[in-house]
């Protein structure tokens, strides 16, 4: 048995399983569309995440751009008009 596995059972419950390791990969890669589409149903674990890391940051790169957009939006739409009071009340 291996050390790692010998200390995590030694610290009792409250360690993840191989199981619950590999079910929470499994679903990670559902989640992902660059691997979702593959045809290929294995991917290895360190693959699915290096392409969670990917993607969040794809989606903090879109936050930031769609929150600049905003920013401009506003910045150039007169306060108290119709178009404004619509964006701010999609935004609360």
């Amino acid at each position: 048995m291996s050390s790692r596995r010998s200390r995590s059972r030694q610290s009792g419950n409250s360690r993840i399983t191989d199981d619950q390791i590999n079910d929470l990969v499994s679903k990670l890669q559902q989640l992902l569309p660059e691997i979702r589409d593959r045809r290929s149903d294995k991917v290895s674990a360190s693959m699915v995440l290096q392409e969670t890391c990917n993607y969040i940051r794809s989606l903090h790169r879109e936050v930031d751009d769609l929150s600049e957009r905003l920013s401009e939006l506003l910045a150039t739409t007169d306060a108290s008009s119709a178009q404004a009071a619509i964006i701010r009340s999609l935004l609360m």
